[in-house]
């Protein structure tokens, strides 16, 4: 089956505006590097989502859930398949105690939702870049909070298109795991207990953990975040660092002067040069200490053609 046959069969589910062809997804990606996605579809609801992942399911159709497309590096060649994008699912409410947030929602903006209605438990995401889909599949965390100290239960999709509704035990949330990635869910939405907080403790710390990030980590620079995850007693960036690695880099990709722990595109680098950059560290960190660094990010797609 072509993609032209697959996009007028999906334009049988969702609006047409809806379903891109050849789209570069270089255009959503924080890396801002990426080939095409044989087809983009961007559902306006949860059932439109629900009708698409079946739809692939059934006709053995490769799809590919991409959120704000941040943590993932897309290679030059893009994607086969169907690209699902979920950036018209970011409803967030808060009901009590309760924050309720769909998968395509940003989580900084849950973060700050959560914060200007004096709930306390979710300043740690006030920097974390990525939708709530993404950050409930890598059991997302920074400065001491993580999402499954929050979680009351998510509602995901199976691969055949089926809604099932998960609780915080069945997630199997762990350090940048869950029983999402691993069967390959896809987050529709996700509900959270918080806490009343004093307003100014809230926006204080609020405050404090944006310049902390805004002071350290290369937001200058596209970048797909922290590359690799944190190796048992230890810092990937510290490691990178000592290894000599800050600075370097190949074509248009460098890891960053102000935290090693980011590679940044510094000068229109290709998926290539990133991919390549990422492997230079990972021997310089071997070599250097013996640790295998092991990645954090997704690198998905087909390299180009030469």
């Amino acid at each position: 089956m072509t993609k032209q046959k697959w996009a007028q069969e999906l334009r049988q589910l969702l609006p047409e505006e809806r379903i891109l062809m050849d789209e570069p997804l270089s255009l959503h990606t924080m890396t801002k590097m990426g080939g095409p996605a044989d087809i983009f579809a961007s559902p306006t609801n949860e059932d439109e989502t629900a009708a698409v992942v079946k739809h692939a399911y059934e006709h053995k159709i490769p799809l590919l859930l991409l959120g704000n497309g941040s943590n993932m590096v897309v290679r030059d060649g893009g994607v086969r398949g169907i690209v699902l994008n979920l950036k018209e699912l970011v409803d967030i409410r808060m009901e009590g105690t309760r924050l309720y947030a769909q998968g395509g929602a940003d989580i900084k903006a849950v973060s700050r939702l959560a914060a200007g209605s004096g709930m306390t438990g979710f300043e740690f995401a006030c920097g974390i870049p990525g939708s709530v889909g993404g950050a409930m599949a890598m059991n997302a965390g920074a400065y001491g909070g993580e999402i499954k100290d929050i979680i009351v239960h998510a509602t995901v999709l199976t691969k055949q298109g089926e809604k099932l509704v998960l609780s915080k035990d069945e997630l199997e949330l762990g350090y940048r795991k869950s029983i999402i990635t691993k069967q390959g869910f896809y987050v529709l939405s996700a509900e959270f207990e918080l806490e009343a907080g004093d307003q100014a403790l809230i926006d204080a710390k609020m405050s404090d953990l944006t310049y902390q990030r805004e002071s350290k980590q290369p937001l200058e620079f596209p970048s797909a975040g922290s590359v690799f995850k944190r190796p048992p007693g230890n810092f990937a960036g510290k490691l990178i660092q000592e290894s000599g690695m800050q600075g370097r880099g190949f074509g248009g990709a460098e890891v960053s002067t102000k935290h090693a722990g980011f590679i940044v595109n510094k000068n229109n680098a290709t998926a290539n040069d990133y991919i390549q950059t990422i492997e230079m560290v990972k021997r310089a960190v071997f070599e250097k200490f013996g640790i295998d660094l092991e990645l954090e990010v997704k690198i998905v797609g087909e390299d180009a053609v030469q």
